[in-house]
């Protein structure tokens, strides 16, 4: 059967009911986390790219660029950039409208989960917060979610993770988190995934993916040091009966090599990809895997005639100083220029997302080896016959032995020194 006749039928059944209710005329095939990491498998050494959308131009290039390359996308957005105290114009309320317009718009034919990441819960206020804000976020679209409670001690981590699942959808793909955000020291361990991921099976939550901290670090990549497979494998490896995935946090520093390495030897699905396709829609120079470079005197380095125009590029720059800003702090820029940017010429918009469109092409065809997943993820969706593509595996763990007191004195064996802690917020 061709695929567009595969799309047509995938459209019918393969929206989620949140979708189905907010688009019902829509043509753009918005599916569940789930579906996207099921492709990935299916195709093997394969890795999704999770765009942060920071701004429409992003969200524009990265749909242009899975198009032309046949490949499943997850558009997605964390907390931090687009939650109550976003720094960006795009939030976990409007995600799935700019997405689903602009399929529309463009005819994409593509499977897109709408993600909502680092979804973070760093206490019991935030707890609290959730269990209200959570179901708001997928009746506004969201079909996929990261809960990370992961710079809380082990035990609290799981308790925080079991306490919001009764608000997330069964058919929403889930990730969950292991010390991501704690720095480029304390790693995380093999024996603290599979607490979390052993606790979470005897609940009846199945993960579809985890995120680690293997070294990865957030914004503007500093050191070489950057993820480390080795680790990343061990901790797969350990996984395996539960079939979950992996979810690679910090790709904006490391080198095509070292993530094609993640591809060929973890199980990872998911790769996360934020500061390096807005520096890249603003028209900054990048090295090959997209870190903006900086001239002698410590400044970013402007492209002529690429992303933004020269003048604007001066006040945002301008901006930044008034307001005493270093390097890593440019990404609070998306908020207050995103309507300045939208204000720019056709041409200019248009460069803006072309550039983050063949930077995504190339990342998808030549270092995740994402292409032609698409028709993967429209086949399993037919296979299934639905929208809900259920779990990659059933309960294997004894819920008698993951009460909440259990948890509490299961977590006192593992090793809670996390290092330094790592930039949380982005």
């Amino acid at each position: 059967m061709a695929y567009a006749e595969d799309f047509e039928q995938a459209l019918q059944v393969g929206r989620p009911p949140n979708i189905q209710a907010l688009f019902p005329n829509s043509k753009a095939l918005i599916v569940s986390g789930k579906v996207v990491d099921r492709a990935m498998r299916a195709k093997g050494k394969a890795i999704a790219m999770a765009a942060n959308g920071r701004n429409s131009f992003v969200i524009r290039g990265a749909l242009r660029a899975a198009q032309r390359a046949n490949a499943a996308l997850i558009i997605e957005i964390a907390k931090s950039e687009g939650g109550q105290k976003a720094y960006c114009a795009v939030n976990y309320w409007n995600m799935a409208r700019v997405v689903d317009a602009l399929c529309n718009e463009m005819g994409i034919t593509i499977p897109v989960a709408i993600h909502a990441d680092h979804y973070g819960m760093k206490n019991e206020k935030d707890l609290e917060q959730a269990l209200v804000e959570v179901p708001t976020m997928f009746e506004a679209g969201i079909t996929s979610i990261a809960i990370d409670a992961s710079h809380q001690p082990n035990d609290q981590n799981l308790l925080a993770n079991l306490a919001v699942n009764s608000k997330i959808p069964a058919w929403a793909g889930l990730e969950t988190e292991i010390g991501e955000i704690k720095g480029s020291t304390g790693l995380s361990t093999p024996d603290e995934a599979l607490f979390l991921i052993q606790g979470l099976n005897a609940h009846d939550i199945f993960a579809d993916w985890i995120a680690l901290n293997n070294g990865t670090t957030h914004g503007i990549e500093a050191s070489d040091a950057g993820i480390q497979v080795a680790l990343t494998t061990e901790v797969h490896e350990a996984l395996t009966p539960y079939n979950v995935s992996g979810a690679q946090h910090g790709t904006s520093g490391n080198s095509s090599d070292r993530l094609r390495e993640i591809a060929a030897k973890t199980h990872t699905t998911k790769a996360n990809v934020a500061t390096a396709l807005q520096m890249i829609s603003w028209g900054l120079e990048v090295n090959d895997y997209g870190n903006a470079q900086l001239d002698a005197d410590g400044n970013f380095i402007k492209v002529e005639g690429q992303g933004v125009t020269e003048e604007m590029w001066a006040e945002v720059v301008a901006y930044a100083d008034d307001k005493g800003w270093k390097k890593g702090d440019y990404k609070n820029l998306n908020l207050p220029f995103e309507s300045k940017f939208l204000a720019q010429p056709k041409g200019i918009r248009e460069r803006m997302a072309q550039r983050v469109e063949d930077f995504v092409y190339k990342m998808l065809t030549e270092v995740l080896g994402t292409a032609d997943t698409a028709p993967l993820a429209v086949a399993a969706i037919l296979a299934a016959g639905s929208y809900d593509l259920g779990a990659k595996v059933g309960r294997i763990e004894d819920p008698a032995d993951w009460t909440d007191e259990k948890i509490v004195e299961k977590a006192k064996s593992l090793d809670t020194d996390k290092g330094a802690k790592g930039n949380f917020d982005d």
